[in-house]
Protein backbone atom coordinates (compact mmCIF):
# COMPACT_ATOMS: atom_id res chain seq x y z
CA UNK A 1 0.00 0.00 0.00
CA UNK A 2 1.40 3.34 -0.71
CA UNK A 3 1.56 6.44 1.10
CA UNK A 4 -0.16 9.31 -1.02
CA UNK A 5 0.68 12.94 0.15
CA UNK A 6 -1.14 15.15 0.66
CA UNK A 7 -3.21 17.00 -1.55
CA UNK A 8 -1.58 15.18 -4.61
CA UNK A 9 -2.11 11.94 -6.32
CA UNK A 10 1.74 11.30 -5.78
CA UNK A 11 3.15 8.57 -4.04
CA UNK A 12 5.71 9.72 -1.06
CA UNK A 13 8.68 7.52 -1.90
CA UNK A 14 9.05 5.62 1.40
CA UNK A 15 13.20 4.84 2.06
CA UNK A 16 13.71 2.44 4.96
CA UNK A 17 16.68 2.96 7.60
CA UNK A 18 18.42 -0.37 8.83
CA UNK A 19 19.89 -0.61 12.10
CA UNK A 20 23.31 -1.20 9.89
CA UNK A 21 22.78 2.54 9.13
CA UNK A 22 22.04 1.37 5.88
CA UNK A 23 19.52 2.92 3.53
CA UNK A 24 16.80 1.54 1.63
CA UNK A 25 14.66 3.33 -1.14
CA UNK A 26 11.82 1.25 -1.79
CA UNK A 27 10.70 2.55 -5.02
CA UNK A 28 14.05 1.18 -6.87
CA UNK A 29 14.80 -1.77 -4.02
CA UNK A 30 18.18 -0.58 -3.65
CA UNK A 31 20.65 0.53 -1.19
CA UNK A 32 21.24 4.16 -1.23
CA UNK A 33 23.42 6.93 0.70
CA UNK A 34 23.11 10.37 2.04
CA UNK A 35 24.41 11.46 -1.57
CA UNK A 36 21.62 10.29 -2.77
CA UNK A 37 18.86 11.39 -0.85
CA UNK A 38 20.79 14.62 -1.24
CA UNK A 39 20.08 14.11 -4.98
CA UNK A 40 16.31 13.55 -4.24
CA UNK A 41 16.08 16.75 -2.29
CA UNK A 42 17.59 18.37 -5.25
CA UNK A 43 14.97 17.08 -7.28
CA UNK A 44 12.53 18.04 -5.38
CA UNK A 45 11.46 14.53 -4.95
CA UNK A 46 8.58 13.91 -1.76
CA UNK A 47 10.04 10.83 0.25
CA UNK A 48 9.85 9.88 3.71
CA UNK A 49 12.78 8.12 5.66
CA UNK A 50 11.46 5.86 8.13
CA UNK A 51 12.93 3.26 10.96
CA UNK A 52 12.47 -0.13 9.54
CA UNK A 53 12.11 -1.76 12.82
CA UNK A 54 9.87 0.71 14.57
CA UNK A 55 8.30 2.71 11.75
CA UNK A 56 9.84 6.00 13.29
CA UNK A 57 10.05 9.27 11.26
CA UNK A 58 13.69 9.91 10.95
CA UNK A 59 13.53 12.38 7.40
CA UNK A 60 14.38 15.04 9.76
CA UNK A 61 17.61 13.48 11.05
CA UNK A 62 18.73 12.21 8.11
CA UNK A 63 18.21 16.10 6.45
CA UNK A 64 19.86 17.61 9.48
CA UNK A 65 22.80 14.21 8.55
CA UNK A 66 22.74 16.21 4.82
CA UNK A 67 23.45 19.80 6.06
CA UNK A 68 26.20 18.79 8.52
CA UNK A 69 27.88 16.86 5.45
CA UNK A 70 27.64 20.13 3.60
CA UNK A 71 28.62 22.44 6.25
CA UNK A 72 31.96 20.64 7.36
CA UNK A 73 32.85 20.24 3.37
CA UNK A 74 33.48 23.08 1.65
CA UNK A 75 31.91 26.65 2.04
CA UNK A 76 29.72 26.92 5.35
CA UNK A 77 26.53 28.35 4.97
CA UNK A 78 26.39 28.85 8.83
CA UNK A 79 28.43 31.31 10.53
CA UNK A 80 28.96 29.81 14.18
CA UNK A 81 27.18 32.96 15.55
CA UNK A 82 24.40 32.26 13.81
CA UNK A 83 24.05 28.31 14.83
CA UNK A 84 24.67 29.67 18.60
CA UNK A 85 21.89 31.95 18.24
CA UNK A 86 19.68 29.14 16.90
CA UNK A 87 20.58 26.82 19.95
CA UNK A 88 19.20 29.31 22.17
CA UNK A 89 16.00 29.50 20.71
CA UNK A 90 15.63 25.91 21.78
CA UNK A 91 13.79 25.48 24.94
CA UNK A 92 12.55 29.34 24.48
CA UNK A 93 8.53 30.71 24.40
CA UNK A 94 9.63 32.10 20.64
CA UNK A 95 10.83 28.56 19.52
CA UNK A 96 7.67 28.07 17.34
CA UNK A 97 7.68 31.53 15.77
CA UNK A 98 11.15 31.21 14.87
CA UNK A 99 10.74 28.09 12.86
CA UNK A 100 8.29 29.35 10.86
CA UNK A 101 10.16 32.60 10.61
CA UNK A 102 12.95 31.22 9.10
CA UNK A 103 10.88 28.31 6.59
CA UNK A 104 9.04 31.68 5.56
CA UNK A 105 11.99 33.80 5.04
CA UNK A 106 13.62 31.02 2.73
CA UNK A 107 10.64 30.19 1.06
CA UNK A 108 10.74 34.07 0.10
CA UNK A 109 14.28 34.14 -0.84
CA UNK A 110 13.57 30.43 -2.69
CA UNK A 111 10.84 32.75 -4.71
CA UNK A 112 12.95 35.41 -5.33
CA UNK A 113 15.60 33.51 -7.14
CA UNK A 114 13.08 31.03 -9.22
CA UNK A 115 11.54 34.65 -10.54
CA UNK A 116 15.23 36.13 -11.37
CA UNK A 117 16.17 33.19 -12.68
CA UNK A 118 12.83 32.98 -14.82
CA UNK A 119 13.18 36.44 -16.12
CA UNK A 120 17.17 35.69 -17.13
CA UNK A 121 15.98 33.22 -19.02
CA UNK A 122 13.06 35.45 -20.69
CA UNK A 123 15.84 37.80 -21.71
CA UNK A 124 18.63 35.28 -22.48
CA UNK A 125 17.69 31.87 -23.25
CA UNK A 126 19.44 28.95 -22.13
CA UNK A 127 22.56 30.84 -23.34
CA UNK A 128 22.84 32.06 -19.19
CA UNK A 129 24.36 29.31 -17.87
CA UNK A 130 25.59 28.11 -14.60
CA UNK A 131 28.94 29.67 -15.28
CA UNK A 132 27.37 33.02 -16.53
CA UNK A 133 24.41 32.81 -13.53
CA UNK A 134 27.76 32.57 -10.90
CA UNK A 135 29.65 35.54 -12.63
CA UNK A 136 26.30 37.39 -12.60
CA UNK A 137 25.71 36.96 -8.54
CA UNK A 138 29.08 37.38 -7.69
CA UNK A 139 28.64 41.05 -9.32
CA UNK A 140 25.88 41.26 -7.54
CA UNK A 141 26.40 40.00 -4.19
CA UNK A 142 26.95 43.79 -2.71
CA UNK A 143 23.13 44.56 -3.96
CA UNK A 144 21.90 41.69 -2.81
CA UNK A 145 23.29 41.94 0.59
CA UNK A 146 21.81 45.42 0.70
CA UNK A 147 18.48 44.58 -0.22
CA UNK A 148 18.49 41.53 2.12
CA UNK A 149 19.59 43.66 4.95
CA UNK A 150 16.79 46.51 4.58
CA UNK A 151 13.98 43.44 3.99
CA UNK A 152 15.39 42.46 7.24
CA UNK A 153 15.20 45.76 9.17
CA UNK A 154 11.78 46.56 7.84
CA UNK A 155 10.97 42.67 9.29
CA UNK A 156 12.42 43.52 12.54
CA UNK A 157 10.86 47.09 12.85
CA UNK A 158 7.29 45.23 12.12
CA UNK A 159 7.97 42.74 14.49
CA UNK A 160 8.50 45.26 17.17
CA UNK A 161 5.44 47.10 16.13
CA UNK A 162 3.58 43.84 15.89
CA UNK A 163 4.64 43.21 20.23
CA UNK A 164 4.60 46.69 21.44
CA UNK A 165 0.79 46.51 19.75
CA UNK A 166 0.59 43.05 21.22
CA UNK A 167 1.34 44.44 25.11
CA UNK A 168 -0.83 47.72 24.71
CA UNK A 169 -3.69 45.35 24.01
CA UNK A 170 -3.15 43.19 26.95
CA UNK A 171 -2.74 46.20 29.06
CA UNK A 172 -6.07 47.88 27.96
CA UNK A 173 -7.96 43.95 28.64
CA UNK A 174 -6.29 43.73 32.24
CA UNK A 175 -7.26 47.51 32.77
CA UNK A 176 -10.78 45.95 33.74
CA UNK A 177 -9.31 43.57 36.49
CA UNK A 178 -8.53 45.66 39.88
CA UNK A 179 -5.25 43.76 40.67
CA UNK A 180 -3.62 45.33 43.65
CA UNK A 181 0.23 44.93 44.84
CA UNK A 182 0.29 42.61 47.63
CA UNK A 183 1.11 44.28 51.18
CA UNK A 184 4.98 44.49 52.05
CA UNK A 185 5.25 42.14 55.43
CA UNK A 186 7.70 44.48 57.08
CA UNK A 187 9.02 41.72 59.71
CA UNK A 188 10.36 39.96 56.53
CA UNK A 189 13.61 40.87 55.25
Amino acid sequence: MANQQAGTGKALRMIKKYPNRRLYDTQTSTYITLADVKQLVLENAEFQVIDAKSNDDLTRSILLQIILEEETAGAPMFTATMLSQIIRFYGHAMQGIMGSYLEQNIQAFMEIQNKVSEQSKGLYGNQFGPEAWAQFMNVQTPMIKSMMSNYIDQSKNLFVQMQDQMQNQTKSMFTAFPFTVPPVDKDRK
